[in-house]
């Protein structure tokens, strides 16, 4: 049975990030994807200089409206990754509540992009936003340490601290929690990330327990743009596979990260060495 998807993140002109680093690795595992842009610029931010437009929420209405009209609003997932308007995130709660009353199966997965390393890279009255709406309708959610610690107001120095702050989480609506990173330190030495999991699962008997997971991954030596929103798509076609066994879905998740990042360096490589060959026979 197909899976359909309703990816509403980010879109750049230049590079990989948002919709770009989300949609085409759904559509390789076999999820039908239906994408809307929270913002459209030249570029990600990240550069000295970017250009371009930030949706709001009638501009978002107006869109689903057209979905809704021809009757292809039926959804299986939502995905939401970075936004600058507080109004755009205010309709995107609006939306996910209408589609869980039209699907009670409805599952959505919420990348709330707030920052990281102790600053925010969104406007700051996002924050209460995510917090006070978006957190309590989502299903799964993947905070990096300092968005999970915004969101809970408790920081984490401990292992301890991680699993308080994923049951705080826990409490706000999420049955799925993963940090994906943390400030840490590994068992496994210096060249390794530490990320922690938490879900709660309904017992056929009606009790719930909570499978809690920790997971080191490898480093690499190298800044990318649009991990965290490929993450977050990865984690949503894992978990759909994988609903009730979070370690597999997370193993299986960063599996994917790292095979694609570890290629990318692989194609950099080639590229500039041909790039310098090329200038040398031309020099010469």
């Amino acid at each position: 049975m197909e899976c359909r998807v309703l990816s509403i993140q980010s879109h750049v002109v230049r590079g990989y990030v948002g919709n770009k680093s989300a949609s085409f690795p759904l559509q390789v595992l076999g999820f039908e994807v239906d994408s809307i842009n929270s913002v459209q610029f030249s570029n990600h931010t990240g550069y000295s200089h970017w250009k371009g437009q930030v949706l709001t929420a009638d501009e978002l209405h107006v869109l689903y409206e057209g979905i809704k009209l021809n009757n292809v609003n039926h959804y299986d997932y939502v995905l939401t990754g970075y936004t600058r308007d507080t109004s755009f995130l205010e309709m995107v709660v609006d939306i996910v509540q209408e589609l869980k009353r039209a699907n009670p199966n409805l599952v959505y997965v919420c990348d709330p992009v707030l920052g990281d390393h102790g600053s925010m890279y969104v406007p700051q009255n996002l924050h209460p936003v995510y917090k006070n709406k978006v957190v309590p309708v989502a299903d799964i959610i993947t905070p990096n340490q300092f968005e999970a610690e915004l969101l809970t107001g408790k920081n984490i120095s401990t292992e301890k601290d991680a699993v308080e702050v994923m049951d705080l989480l826990h409490k706000m609506g999420p049955d799925t929690v993963v940090i994906t990173s943390s400030d840490l330190p590994p068992r496994l030495g210096d060249r390794f990330l530490v990320s922690f999991g938490s879900q709660r699962i309904l017992m056929p008997d009606g009790t719930r327990t909570t499978q809690r997971i920790r997971i080191e991954v490898p480093k690499v030596d190298a800044v990318f743009v649009g991990t965290g929103d490929l993450f977050a798509a990865m984690l949503l076609a894992w978990t759909h596979h994988y609903p009730t066994d979070l370690k597999t879905a997370c193993e299986k998740t960063f599996s994917v990260m790292h095979h694609v990042i570890q290629r990318t360096i692989s194609y950099a490589h080639e590229f500039y060495i041909q790039y310098f060959l090329t200038l040398k026979m031309i020099k010469s």
